[in-house]
């Protein structure tokens, strides 16, 4: 079988566990990078090749795969990565590596969830005052900003690593944690801060959805900002359904080198 190289653009617990679940499915069969934005200082362990930074937009990702003979390529970045999704697809389509989207399912919502969902980060820093004085801000660091005009509310934001600067809110406290949490962490950390209402963005998985099981005990209001359109294109819902795809892929290039 031909040597191949994978390009699997993480920042997630999916992206990980597909670079292990490829190396141990595939072998010396398969080279796999991982490329990471850079955003998180000291990210988990990743097997395979570690690419850290951004590629310049479509046309500097095209290039890339190119260069580094890229002939796969799987996205498996954050649901609200839409930036780098969008240049996937259009760097994969100028030079024919085939693609797939890893989308992780939504949270489902349940009958004693108090969501208020909002297509914007801006819409959710509009209607938060509105909703309580003590907000749990759980949308990213990259995302805080848009909070900054907010008024007569206290954030407790969460974060992976320690802010380099002052964040661009006017009350506020940071708690570090890296997922995955714990029913009972989520609903201490609620209890303890006397939250009352709680910011996020719908990102789905299981690492951080006790958070909203913890809201929903304590019959809190969850402002929840909607995913962006995914990309089309071919997609798959979890880890062995991306490894399945890289096997068909296997198979049919075997298939066309047959006399």
């Amino acid at each position: 079988m031909t040597a191949r190289h994978l390009l699997i653009l993480g920042g997630t617990g999916e992206a990980a566990a597909l670079a292990r679940g490829a190396l141990a499915q595939f072998g010396e069969n398969l080279t796999v990078t991982t490329a990471l934005a850079g955003r998180t200082r000291h990210p988990g362990p990743i097997p395979g090749e570690v690419r850290i930074g951004g590629f310049g937009g479509p046309g500097g990702l095209a290039a890339y795969l190119a260069m580094r003979g890229i002939d796969r390529l799987i996205d498996a970045t954050h649901p609200f990565a839409a930036e780098i999704s969008r240049a996937a697809r259009i760097a994969a389509d100028r030079t024919g590596v085939p693609r797939l989207s890893v989308m992780r399912p939504p949270w489902r919502r349940h009958p004693l969830d108090r969501w208020i969902e909002v297509d914007s980060l801006e819409a959710a820093a509009l209607l938060v005052g509105r909703l309580g004085r003590r907000a749990w801000l759980t949308v990213g660091a990259g995302s805080v900003a848009a909070f900054a005009s907010a008024t007569g509310v206290r954030f407790l934001v969460r974060l992976v690593d320690p802010p380099s600067e002052r964040l661009p809110l006017r009350f506020y406290e940071v708690v570090l944690g890296r997922g995955p949490f714990s029913l009972a962490e989520e609903r201490h950390l609620l209890q303890r801060h006397a939250i009352d209402v709680v910011v996020c963005k719908a990102s789905g998985g299981a690492a951080t959805e006790a958070k909203l099981v913890a809201a929903r005990e304590l019959s809190l209001p969850v402002i929840m900002v909607r995913r962006p359109p995914a990309e089309p294109g071919p997609s798959v819902e979890t880890v062995e359904a991306a490894l399945d795809w890289l096997a068909g892929l296997d198979h049919q290039s075997e298939a066309k080198r047959m006399p």
